[in-house]
Protein backbone atom coordinates (compact mmCIF):
# COMPACT_ATOMS: atom_id res chain seq x y z
CA UNK A 1 0.00 0.00 0.00
CA UNK A 2 1.23 3.47 -0.89
CA UNK A 3 0.17 6.44 1.24
CA UNK A 4 0.22 10.12 0.38
CA UNK A 5 0.37 12.00 3.69
CA UNK A 6 -0.25 15.72 4.03
CA UNK A 7 1.98 16.87 6.86
CA UNK A 8 5.53 15.93 7.68
CA UNK A 9 6.56 17.55 10.94
CA UNK A 10 3.38 17.33 12.99
CA UNK A 11 2.84 14.85 15.80
CA UNK A 12 0.73 12.35 13.87
CA UNK A 13 2.76 12.56 10.64
CA UNK A 14 5.98 11.92 12.53
CA UNK A 15 4.46 8.90 14.24
CA UNK A 16 3.14 7.62 10.92
CA UNK A 17 6.67 7.81 9.49
CA UNK A 18 8.03 5.90 12.49
CA UNK A 19 5.37 3.20 12.51
CA UNK A 20 4.81 2.21 8.88
CA UNK A 21 4.46 -1.58 8.79
CA UNK A 22 6.12 -3.82 6.24
CA UNK A 23 4.49 -3.49 2.86
CA UNK A 24 3.38 0.10 3.44
CA UNK A 25 5.24 3.03 1.88
CA UNK A 26 4.46 6.69 2.32
CA UNK A 27 5.29 10.04 0.80
CA UNK A 28 5.05 12.91 3.30
CA UNK A 29 4.30 16.40 2.00
CA UNK A 30 5.61 19.40 3.91
CA UNK A 31 4.39 22.96 3.44
CA UNK A 32 6.66 23.54 0.46
CA UNK A 33 5.21 20.59 -1.42
CA UNK A 34 1.59 21.20 -0.40
CA UNK A 35 0.67 24.34 1.52
CA UNK A 36 -2.78 23.96 3.10
CA UNK A 37 -3.21 27.71 2.62
CA UNK A 38 -3.41 26.84 -1.09
CA UNK A 39 -6.28 24.39 -1.73
CA UNK A 40 -5.50 24.10 -5.45
CA UNK A 41 -1.92 23.03 -4.72
CA UNK A 42 -3.19 20.35 -2.34
CA UNK A 43 -5.64 19.00 -4.90
CA UNK A 44 -2.95 19.00 -7.58
CA UNK A 45 -0.67 16.91 -5.36
CA UNK A 46 -3.37 14.24 -5.22
CA UNK A 47 -4.11 14.36 -8.92
CA UNK A 48 -0.43 13.82 -9.70
CA UNK A 49 0.44 11.24 -7.04
CA UNK A 50 1.03 7.50 -7.39
CA UNK A 51 -0.55 6.59 -4.07
CA UNK A 52 -3.39 4.23 -3.13
CA UNK A 53 -4.69 6.15 -0.09
CA UNK A 54 -4.53 9.80 1.01
CA UNK A 55 -4.19 10.83 4.68
CA UNK A 56 -4.51 14.43 5.81
CA UNK A 57 -2.43 14.74 8.97
CA UNK A 58 -1.90 18.50 8.61
CA UNK A 59 -4.05 21.28 10.03
CA UNK A 60 -4.22 24.68 11.65
CA UNK A 61 -3.95 23.53 15.27
CA UNK A 62 -3.58 26.85 17.08
CA UNK A 63 -6.94 27.09 18.83
CA UNK A 64 -6.49 30.54 20.30
CA UNK A 65 -4.75 31.89 17.20
CA UNK A 66 -7.76 30.87 15.11
CA UNK A 67 -9.95 33.32 17.05
CA UNK A 68 -8.05 36.24 15.54
CA UNK A 69 -7.38 34.57 12.18
CA UNK A 70 -10.53 32.63 11.37
CA UNK A 71 -10.49 33.33 7.59
CA UNK A 72 -6.95 31.96 7.30
CA UNK A 73 -7.75 28.99 9.55
CA UNK A 74 -10.87 28.33 7.48
CA UNK A 75 -8.79 27.88 4.34
CA UNK A 76 -6.41 25.44 6.04
CA UNK A 77 -8.99 23.45 8.03
CA UNK A 78 -12.05 23.88 5.84
CA UNK A 79 -11.32 24.60 2.19
CA UNK A 80 -8.16 22.54 1.67
CA UNK A 81 -9.55 19.29 3.13
CA UNK A 82 -12.55 19.73 0.85
CA UNK A 83 -10.28 20.20 -2.17
CA UNK A 84 -8.27 17.13 -1.16
CA UNK A 85 -11.41 15.04 -0.74
CA UNK A 86 -12.77 16.04 -4.14
CA UNK A 87 -9.47 15.22 -5.84
CA UNK A 88 -9.29 11.85 -4.08
CA UNK A 89 -12.92 11.06 -4.92
CA UNK A 90 -12.29 11.86 -8.59
CA UNK A 91 -9.54 9.22 -8.62
CA UNK A 92 -11.45 6.69 -6.52
CA UNK A 93 -8.90 6.92 -3.69
CA UNK A 94 -9.84 6.56 0.00
CA UNK A 95 -9.28 9.78 1.94
CA UNK A 96 -8.62 9.85 5.69
CA UNK A 97 -8.89 13.09 7.66
CA UNK A 98 -8.29 13.93 11.33
CA UNK A 99 -10.93 16.13 12.95
CA UNK A 100 -11.59 17.27 16.49
CA UNK A 101 -13.76 17.01 19.57
CA UNK A 102 -14.05 20.80 19.29
CA UNK A 103 -16.87 20.42 16.76
CA UNK A 104 -19.07 19.80 19.82
CA UNK A 105 -20.19 22.32 22.45
CA UNK A 106 -19.04 20.25 25.42
CA UNK A 107 -22.42 20.14 27.12
CA UNK A 108 -23.49 17.36 29.47
CA UNK A 109 -21.38 14.51 30.82
CA UNK A 110 -22.09 11.75 28.31
CA UNK A 111 -19.61 10.76 25.60
CA UNK A 112 -20.46 12.34 22.24
CA UNK A 113 -21.46 9.83 19.58
CA UNK A 114 -20.40 10.46 15.96
CA UNK A 115 -23.98 11.31 15.00
CA UNK A 116 -24.46 13.93 17.72
CA UNK A 117 -25.28 17.34 16.18
CA UNK A 118 -22.11 19.50 16.10
CA UNK A 119 -22.18 22.93 17.72
CA UNK A 120 -18.66 24.37 18.02
CA UNK A 121 -17.87 27.00 20.64
CA UNK A 122 -14.94 28.65 18.88
CA UNK A 123 -13.37 29.54 15.53
CA UNK A 124 -11.15 26.47 15.48
CA UNK A 125 -14.16 24.21 15.94
CA UNK A 126 -16.05 26.01 13.20
CA UNK A 127 -13.18 25.55 10.75
CA UNK A 128 -12.85 21.85 11.57
CA UNK A 129 -16.58 21.37 11.10
CA UNK A 130 -16.43 23.17 7.75
CA UNK A 131 -13.73 20.73 6.68
CA UNK A 132 -15.90 17.78 7.68
CA UNK A 133 -18.85 19.06 5.70
CA UNK A 134 -16.72 19.75 2.63
CA UNK A 135 -15.31 16.21 2.79
CA UNK A 136 -18.76 14.67 3.10
CA UNK A 137 -19.99 16.77 0.16
CA UNK A 138 -17.13 15.45 -2.02
CA UNK A 139 -18.88 12.10 -2.23
CA UNK A 140 -15.88 9.78 -2.09
CA UNK A 141 -14.91 7.06 0.36
CA UNK A 142 -13.67 9.23 3.22
CA UNK A 143 -12.97 8.67 6.90
CA UNK A 144 -13.42 11.61 9.24
CA UNK A 145 -11.74 10.60 12.49
CA UNK A 146 -12.39 12.96 15.41
CA UNK A 147 -9.86 12.84 18.21
CA UNK A 148 -8.86 14.83 21.29
CA UNK A 149 -5.91 15.97 23.41
CA UNK A 150 -3.19 14.51 21.14
CA UNK A 151 0.27 14.17 22.68
CA UNK A 152 3.68 12.74 21.83
CA UNK A 153 7.39 13.18 22.51
CA UNK A 154 7.63 15.94 19.91
CA UNK A 155 5.80 19.07 18.85
CA UNK A 156 3.77 21.37 21.04
CA UNK A 157 1.47 19.43 23.35
CA UNK A 158 0.26 19.27 26.93
CA UNK A 159 2.57 16.48 28.07
CA UNK A 160 5.73 18.24 26.95
CA UNK A 161 4.53 21.53 28.42
CA UNK A 162 3.78 19.92 31.79
CA UNK A 163 7.17 18.23 31.90
CA UNK A 164 8.91 21.50 31.16
CA UNK A 165 6.91 23.43 33.76
CA UNK A 166 7.31 20.61 36.26
CA UNK A 167 11.08 21.02 36.08
CA UNK A 168 10.86 24.79 36.42
CA UNK A 169 8.22 25.27 39.12
CA UNK A 170 7.29 23.96 42.54
CA UNK A 171 3.55 24.11 41.74
CA UNK A 172 1.24 24.81 38.85
CA UNK A 173 -2.48 25.57 38.42
CA UNK A 174 -4.32 23.32 35.94
CA UNK A 175 -7.95 23.30 34.86
CA UNK A 176 -9.91 20.52 36.53
CA UNK A 177 -13.41 20.97 35.07
CA UNK A 178 -12.66 19.99 31.46
CA UNK A 179 -12.87 16.25 30.83
CA UNK A 180 -11.60 14.32 27.83
CA UNK A 181 -9.54 11.46 26.51
CA UNK A 182 -5.79 12.13 26.03
CA UNK A 183 -4.70 10.46 22.79
CA UNK A 184 -1.16 9.22 22.07
CA UNK A 185 -0.16 10.31 18.56
CA UNK A 186 1.42 6.89 18.06
CA UNK A 187 -1.90 5.16 18.70
CA UNK A 188 -3.67 7.57 16.37
CA UNK A 189 -1.11 6.80 13.66
CA UNK A 190 -1.67 3.06 14.12
CA UNK A 191 -5.43 3.59 13.91
CA UNK A 192 -5.08 5.51 10.65
CA UNK A 193 -2.89 2.79 9.13
CA UNK A 194 -5.41 0.12 10.14
CA UNK A 195 -8.27 2.11 8.64
CA UNK A 196 -6.33 2.91 5.48
CA UNK A 197 -5.54 -0.77 4.97
CA UNK A 198 -9.19 -1.73 5.41
CA UNK A 199 -10.45 1.07 3.15
CA UNK A 200 -8.03 0.12 0.38
CA UNK A 201 -9.56 -3.36 0.58
CA UNK A 202 -13.05 -1.92 0.21
CA UNK A 203 -14.20 -0.89 3.69
CA UNK A 204 -16.25 2.28 3.93
CA UNK A 205 -15.11 5.26 5.96
CA UNK A 206 -17.68 7.55 7.56
CA UNK A 207 -17.49 9.68 10.69
CA UNK A 208 -15.91 8.01 13.72
CA UNK A 209 -14.21 8.90 16.99
CA UNK A 210 -10.86 7.77 18.40
CA UNK A 211 -9.44 8.97 21.70
CA UNK A 212 -7.46 7.61 24.61
CA UNK A 213 -8.87 6.08 27.78
CA UNK A 214 -9.71 6.52 30.55
CA UNK A 215 -11.35 9.93 30.33
CA UNK A 216 -9.80 12.37 32.76
CA UNK A 217 -9.40 16.06 33.56
CA UNK A 218 -6.47 18.21 32.53
CA UNK A 219 -5.44 18.44 36.19
CA UNK A 220 -5.56 14.66 36.71
CA UNK A 221 -3.65 14.21 33.46
CA UNK A 222 -1.03 16.66 34.69
CA UNK A 223 -0.61 14.74 37.96
CA UNK A 224 -0.07 11.51 36.06
CA UNK A 225 2.57 13.23 33.92
CA UNK A 226 4.41 14.61 36.94
CA UNK A 227 4.38 11.23 38.65
CA UNK A 228 5.65 9.39 35.57
CA UNK A 229 8.42 11.97 35.03
CA UNK A 230 9.45 11.81 38.69
CA UNK A 231 8.73 15.51 39.21
CA UNK A 232 7.70 16.94 42.57
CA UNK A 233 5.71 19.81 41.09
CA UNK A 234 2.33 20.09 42.83
CA UNK A 235 -0.73 20.38 40.57
CA UNK A 236 -3.48 22.60 41.96
CA UNK A 237 -7.02 22.31 40.60
CA UNK A 238 -8.62 25.45 39.18
CA UNK A 239 -11.82 26.16 37.27
CA UNK A 240 -11.89 27.12 33.61
CA UNK A 241 -13.11 30.55 34.68
CA UNK A 242 -9.80 31.08 36.48
CA UNK A 243 -7.80 30.47 33.30
CA UNK A 244 -9.34 32.65 30.59
CA UNK A 245 -8.27 32.06 26.99
CA UNK A 246 -9.24 33.78 23.71
CA UNK A 247 -11.12 30.66 22.58
CA UNK A 248 -13.77 28.96 24.71
CA UNK A 249 -12.99 25.31 25.45
CA UNK A 250 -15.62 22.56 25.77
CA UNK A 251 -16.08 21.27 29.31
CA UNK A 252 -16.92 17.80 28.05
CA UNK A 253 -14.67 16.29 25.38
CA UNK A 254 -15.61 12.67 26.03
CA UNK A 255 -15.94 10.76 22.73
CA UNK A 256 -17.84 7.54 22.09
CA UNK A 257 -15.35 5.51 20.06
CA UNK A 258 -17.37 2.30 19.76
CA UNK A 259 -18.26 2.68 16.08
CA UNK A 260 -14.59 2.93 15.09
CA UNK A 261 -13.76 -0.15 17.14
CA UNK A 262 -16.63 -2.05 15.53
CA UNK A 263 -15.71 -0.96 11.99
CA UNK A 264 -11.92 -1.32 12.12
CA UNK A 265 -11.21 -3.53 15.17
CA UNK A 266 -9.12 -0.84 16.87
CA UNK A 267 -9.74 -0.32 20.58
CA UNK A 268 -9.21 2.89 22.52
CA UNK A 269 -5.59 3.12 23.72
CA UNK A 270 -4.70 3.54 27.38
CA UNK A 271 -2.89 6.89 27.42
CA UNK A 272 -1.14 5.99 30.66
CA UNK A 273 0.97 3.35 28.89
CA UNK A 274 2.37 6.00 26.50
CA UNK A 275 3.74 8.27 29.23
CA UNK A 276 6.83 6.27 30.30
CA UNK A 277 8.52 6.44 26.89
CA UNK A 278 7.81 10.16 26.57
CA UNK A 279 9.14 10.82 30.08
CA UNK A 280 12.39 9.04 29.22
CA UNK A 281 12.72 10.95 25.93
CA UNK A 282 12.15 14.33 27.56
CA UNK A 283 14.62 13.56 30.34
CA UNK A 284 17.47 13.01 27.90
Amino acid sequence: MRLLVFGRNGQVARELARRLPAGVAARFLDREAADLANPDQCARAIRQCQADVVINAAAWTGVDQAEANEPAAMIVNGESPGAMARAAAARGMPFLHISSDYVFDGSGEDAFAPGHPPSPLNAYGRTKLAGERAIEAAGGNALILRTSWVFSAHGGNFVRTMMRLGRERASIDVVADQIGGPTPAAALADALIAAATAMKAGARGGVHHFSGAPDTSWAQFARAIMKEAGLSCVVRDIATSQYPTPARRPANSRLDCSTFTDAFSVARPDWRTALPAIAVTQAI
